[in-house]
Formats: structure tokens, sequence, C-alpha cells
């Protein structure tokens, strides 16, 4: 469907295809796409570590990945999200 436009009081209504466009250029989307990857990769690493009887205490729950290794990688996954917004297009 086509867009009719009227650009003024004097001018003839015309025609105009609407050109789509979009907020950010295709490099912002890759990095948004790789910066949400990073944090979805941070949440799996979080992932595990349970217990199938609840009055066994697991220690697995206080390893190195879960408390250091995945909360790092969901903040840097937002630091590329947050880079991939405010990086400005050529």
């Amino acid at each position: 469907m086509k867009n009719i436009k009227q650009q003024s009081a004097k001018e003839p209504l015309t025609l105009e295809n609407p050109k789509q466009e979009f907020l950010f250029d295709g490099i912002n989307y890759k990095i948004l796409l790789i910066g949400i990857g990073v944090i979805a990769l941070g949440f799996i690493l979080m992932a595990g570590g349970g217990s199938t009887d609840p009055n066994v205490f697991n220690e697995e729950i206080f390893n190195f990945r879960r408390i250091r290794l995945a909360p790092t990688t969901v903040l840097i996954g937002f630091g590329i999200t947050i880079y991939s917004i405010f990086k400005k297009s050529k």
C-alpha cells in the first residue's frame, strides 16, 4: 500500500514509497546479538549444582564457576549490549 502525502497547499498530492529505515546499522545489531549470546552463556554457567535430597547440603553451589565466572560473564554481556547501543553510525 502506498502512502499519499500532501507536501504543502500549493503542491499536488504525491505518491511515495515509504523507505523502511532501521534505528541502527547492521553492525550494531550483530554486536547486540553477540552481547545477548554472552548473557545467555553466563546464565547457563550459573545453572546446576542442586541436590536431589533437600536435607543434604551440596558445596557445588559455591564453586568458582557460579560465584565468579558466571556473574562476570553476564556483566560483560551487558557491557557489550550497551556498547552496541551507543556505537555511532558512520
